[in-house]
Formats: C-alpha cells, sequence, structure tokens
C-alpha cells in the first residue's frame, strides 16, 4: 500500500497509526493487525512510497469474507474492498473473499473461448444436410436454407431456418482456431430439437443425426484435444423442448413419473420458460429428474463427459431461472448437484452458468466456476464504444431500447460495482464477451476504429476472452438471430476480414502469451473520459494497458507505477499511441487506440511470515 497514496475523496492519506484487517466469520466480526513487511524490492525501486503488509485471517466459512482498515493518525479511516478505497464503512457484499470451495481447473483462467453455434459454423462434404434434403427427409419442422442465403428475421424462420452446418464441418475447421490462438471451444446445444438453435431439447441421450450423430462429437472432440483445445457443450436445466420424450409421456399420463418432472396444473397447464409454451419448465424436486438428468455416473452431465464423448465442462443455459419459481428455489440444490457430479466424474473439467443480471449471489464457489453475464464486463463496455444513439437490439438486457452512453470513469464504476460481488476466483473464469449468439453483434454499432479497443480490453481485464463466431470476420447483426449468420469462409482474403482476422490474431496472442493477463492483479491508474490506463501485476511481470475511444490523455498519478522505468517493451498497438517516462508519466493517443507495455514484475519482501496476503 503506498503510504503517500490519495483517498476517494482526493485528499492523502498521510502516515498510518494501525493497519489491518476486518473479516466476518459466522457473519460477527474480527479485526487483525497487519505486520509491516517493508518497502517493496527489487522489482519497485526504494523509496517509491510502497510498502507491504501482512496479516492473519483465519477462513472460518466456505466463503470468507474481508477488507482492509488503514487507520490515521489524524483519525481518519480508509477502508479497502473489491471496489476500491472507502472513507466510510462498507458493505460485506463488496468485500474481498477467500474461497474454501474447491476451485477451477488451472487451465481456466489461461482460456481464450470461441463459440460456435453448429448449424451456421461450417458444413462438412457429404454434410447430413445435403443427404437428407436431397432424399426430401428432412424433419418435418425444418426450413432449409443455402448457405450464402440470408438468415430469415421472422417467425417461423426464425427458428426453424436450416443452413446444415455439422460438427465433422466444425472439426475440419479447428485450424482456423488454432491460428487465432483459440484453446476452448464452446458448442451451443447438439441435441435433437425442433428448431435450428436447439435449445428445445426432444432427448438428451443422443446427438443430433443433423449434426453427424454421437461419432461426429466424437471424433471433433478428440481433433480439438490434439490441438491442445478443450471442448465444453451446452445444456439447459431450466427446461427441455415440448416435443421432448419426458415430457410427451408426461402429458400423456398423470400417473407417470415423468409428470413430476414439470410444474402442471390440475387442468393440465404447464409452466414454460417465459411463457412459451415449446419450453416446458423443470420442477427440479422431482429426485428422479435429478438422478436421470444431473446426478451421479449415470446421468446425462456425466455421460458426455466420460468417454467415448470426452467433453471438459458444461455451460449452463438459463442458469439463473433453474429450479426458481414463485416461492421456491432450488438453484443451489441443482448446480451444487451438477457440480459434485462433475467432480466424481472428471474433476478437471469447468462449470459456467448464464445469468445475464446480477449474477453474484449465486457465484460465491460453491458450483459454478464462471459466470455468463453482461453486467461486469459486457454492457458497460458496450455503453462506453458503441456510437451514441445505437439501438439495443435484444439480449444483453439494457433497460430500455437505447444503448446508454457512458464516459470512461462511469464504465469503471459499473464494471467494478458488479465484479466485486464475485470472488476473484470466480471472476477469473467469468466470460469477458463482446457479444453472443443471443445478442446483436458488437461490430454492428461501434464507433469508428474501436473494435481492437474492445477486444483488446476482453483479453487483458480479468476473465475468459470470448470469441462468437464470425466476429473475426468483421460481421453485423441487429438482434442475437440476426447474428447467427453463417460464416463466410470464401471472404478470408478481403481488406475489412483480413484486418480484422489479424487483430484477433495478435490480441488473442497477447493474452495467450502474457500469465499476467491470465491471473496476475488489477490496479486502475487513470481515467478519463475517452480513455482508461490500468496494469495487470504479477511476481515475474506486470502488463501496462491503455484503451482510448477517441484522441485522448492519461496522467498517472506520481507513484502510481513505480514499476515504470526506462523505455518498456510495447507488446501490441493499434492506433497512435506515445507513452512519456520523462518527467510526468502520461500515456496518449490520436484517436481510437488500444496498447499494451511488459514491465517488471512486482515482488513481495522476503521477511514475514507466507500466509494472509
Amino acid at each position: 500500500m503506498p503510504t503517500g497514496a490519495t483517498a476517494a475523496d482526493g485528499t492523502p492519506i498521510g502516515r498510518l497509526a494501525w493497519v489491518g484487517t476486518r473479516s466476518n466469520p459466522n457473519r460477527e466480526p474480527r479485526f487483525s493487525e497487519a505486520e509491516r513487511l517493508g518497502p517493496s524490492t527489487s522489482s519497485m525501486s526504494e523509496g517509491d512510497g510502497w510498502d507491504w503488509w501482512e496479516a492473519e485471517v483465519e477462513v472460518e466459512n466456505p466463503v470468507h469474507g474481508y477488507r482492509w482498515l488503514l487507520a490515521g493518525v489524524d483519525g481518519r479511516q480508509h477502508w479497502v474492498n473489491q471496489r476500491g478505497l472507502s472513507l466510510v464503512e462498507t458493505r460485506d457484499d463488496d468485500d474481498f473473499r477467500l474461497v474454501a470451495h474447491a476451485p477451477a481447473p488451472d487451465w481456466a483462467a489461461a482460456s481464450v473461448l470461441y463459440q460456435v453455434f453448429p448449424d451456421r459454423f461450417a458444413k462438412s462434404e457429404g454434410a447430413p444436410f445435403d443427404v437428407l434434403r436431397e432424399r426430401g427427409e428432412l424433419p418435418d419442422w425444418a426450413i432449409p436454407a443455402d448457405w450464402d442465403d440470408a438468415v430469415d428475421p421472422e417467425m417461423p424462420g426464425r427458428s426453424q431456418q436450416i443452413f446444415g452446418g455439422d460438427l465433422d464441418g466444425v472439426r475440419e475447421r479447428l485450424d482456423h482456431l488454432v491460428e487465432l490462438g483459440v484453446n476452448l471451444l464452446y458448442l451451443t446445444p447438439v441435441f435433437p430439437a425442433r428448431s435450428n438453435h436447439r435449445y428445445d431439447a426432444s432427448t438428451f441421450d443422443r446427438v443430433d443425426d443433423l449434426l453427424g450423430g454421437d461419432d461426429a462429437l466424437v471424433r471433433l472432440v478428440e481433433a480439438a484435444h490434439a490441438r491442445g483445445i478443450r471442448v465444453i457443450g451446452d445444456l439447459t436445466s431450466n427446461h427441455s423442448g415440448d416435443a421432448h420424450e419426458w415430457f410427451r409421456t408426461a402429458q400423456a399420463d398423470p400417473e407417470s413419473i415423468e409428470r413430476g418432472f414439470y410444474y402442471f396444473g390440475p387442468d393440465g397447464a404447464y409452466e414454460s420458460w417465459l411463457g412459451v409454451p415449446s419450453l416446458p419448465k423443470f420442477d427440479w424436486s422431482s429426485q428422479e429428474l435429478r438422478r436421470r438428468f444431473i446426478e451421479g455416473t449415470d446421468s446425462v452431465v456425466a455421460r458426455y463427459l466420460n468417454e467415448p464423448f470426452g467433453l471438459d465442462g458444461w455451460r449452463i443455459d438459463v442458469a439463473n431461472m433453474t429450479g426458481r419459481l414463485g416461492g421456491t428455489d432450488l438453484n443451489a440444490e441443482v448446480r451444487q448437484t451438477i457440480r459434485r457430479t462433475m467432480l466424481g466424474v472428471k474433476p478437471d473439467t469447468i462449470l459456467l452458468g448464464e445469468s445475464t443480471n446480477d449474477a453474484a449471489s449465486d457465484f460465491q464457489g460453491d458450483a459454478w466456476h464462471g459466470a455468463m453475464t453482461y453486467t461486469a464486463f459486457t454492457r458497460p463496455l458496450w455503453s462506453w464504444l458503441q456510437t451514441p444513439g445505437s439501438p439495443a437490439g435484444g439480449g444483453l438486457g439494457f433497460a430500455r431500447a437505447q444503448v446508454p452512453t457512458l464516459t470512461a470513469p462511469q464504465m469503471l464504476d459499473a464494471q467494478t460495482a458488479f465484479a466485486a460481488g464475485f470472488p476473484w476466483r470466480t471472476r477469473l473464469a467469468t466470460m469477458n464477451a463482446l457479444d453472443t449468439h443471443d445478442t446483436p453483434r458488437f461490430f454492428t454499432h461501434a464507433r469508428p476504429g474501436t473494435v481492437p479497443v474492445a477486444l483488446g480490453l476482453s483479453v487483458t481485464l480479468p476473465g475468459i476472452p470470448v470469441v462468437w463466431a464470425g466476429d473475426e470476420f468483421a460481421l453485423t447483426g441487429v438482434d442475437g438471430e440476426a447474428s447467427r449468420t453463417p460464416i463466410p469462409w470464401s471472404r478470408v482474403a478481403e481488406p475489412e476480414v483480413a484486418e480484422t482476422l489479424d487483430v484477433y490474431r495478435t490480441l488473442l496472442g497477447l493474452r495467450r502469451a502474457q500469465p499476467a493477463l491470465q491471473t496476475g492483479g488489477l490496479r486502475w491508474v487513470g481515467a478519463t473520459d475517452d480513455a482508461v490506463a490500468f496494469v495487470r501485476e504479477a511476481a515475474d511481470a506486470s502488463v501496462l494497458v491503455f484503451a482510448a475511444r477517441s484522441a485522448s490523455a492519461v496522467e498517472l498519478a506520481t507513484g502510481a507505477l513505480p514499476q515504470l522505468v526506462g523505455d518498456p517493451e510495447l507488446l501490441a498497438a493499434f492506433g497512435d499511441v506515445r507513452l512519456e517516462t520523462s518527467g510526468t508519466c502520461a500515456i496518449s493517443s490520436g484517436g481510437p487506440a488500444f496498447a499494451a507495455w511488459r514491465l517488471p514484475g512486482v515482488a513481495v519482501p522476503t521477511t514475514g511470515s507466507e500466509h494472509g496476503r
């Protein structure tokens, strides 16, 4: 902690009379005095004002919150928690958190995720779609389309238009993912259904024949693993489709055990996702549903992690609504059961949960390793980098039809407020998505020149960077359905596409090459309305990051970056960026820009004990 730091009100903190932690074990506050270890060592200059303090914190609960208290000789108190520095006492919800639950696999924080919507990604030679179409044997609900046809935004084409991408097509394009720097592939659902998105599964017992069946999934996972790419699947734990074998049995026989899998009223009416009748909602009070779907080695969850499939984890759809209806809340039981099953079958797997709103209360380490959420990254980023007045489209969860416009400090406030609710380890495994299959594409209304800025923030802020298939081709789409465009493989050599591909390769490569961007700490060091600067710090090396949406300059406070000495190594730069280190330290740009520099690491003094930092 720099003894000359500035408090939230802009005044110096001054000399300290007491430093320590305040924990809240079993909801009873407890204080622990810290020991001063001394000034920074070799990685930071002597006498720069930075001191290290150490306090013992005993973890008494599965999730243990704590914050720092800095008491000045002038009687003022300053609290430090996940939201930063405060002059007034802070809420427990924003505390740092030590989590005793089993952590995410080691590879999670080092992942670069690529999301594929199988029907629209790639079609193999002799794809099942082509064969069945020629025979006139496509499913009765399917509306066939050629690869170059426009996406139909209106019902029924919106959900039933089929382009014929398959899993062998994905396998044949894995080298594209390798060249981008991807090491984690996320497939949206692959089970038989009556829609192109397949979130209305008709069974979980097999892979859709239109995608190539079980064998095609096995071939894909094996080929991906051979290239160093892990693969995760997508499960709907909130609902099935109304054509699902369980639901059809439940409707036909009120005395069947499957009747208890869903919420039926006396008149035969049933609950469904947001009132959509084709998506009947699961009732997780059914122990038989749990046994078949999520619990134990014979469950759906376990089956596809085991050989011969070998998936490396699951993304759970509508995780926030799962098990919840009115006064019933079985969400914790469901997510914890899924986690137990995964740990028992294949411990080195990841579990991600979709929660598009404030997700913190469900993501405290007891089940989900990370969140697919839009609050802590996506919405604030859009509000800073989208053209003012841009339509919100749908899927991102903006309160109105228009994307609000924020300054950089406002963006940081929003990001920090929502991220502060997560334990740090959860934040490292949470998805940093510019967009997804449920949202408009970021490129559609981005401010000119800001695509490298947005992707640069995705790869340098804590969390897993996400590439929604097609973003690297500069595709646009006004809403989630319109963004599910077949990938235009023939356009690779076009100048705009080639330029965007180069941006993605460079920045995803930066993420993979710098461990500090994967697990290093985060410290904001400057912001103006149009630019931000922060540093990701680790023992071996740190990375200084600058991002601007227009011409701007950020002046760094004296002592903010004591490890910034000499001429740091420029790791990546897009746009006109200048770093001045003589005299006042400042970063400036002549327009939209993103840049990252490698700095020395931050070493802890060698005195003191090894615990409690």
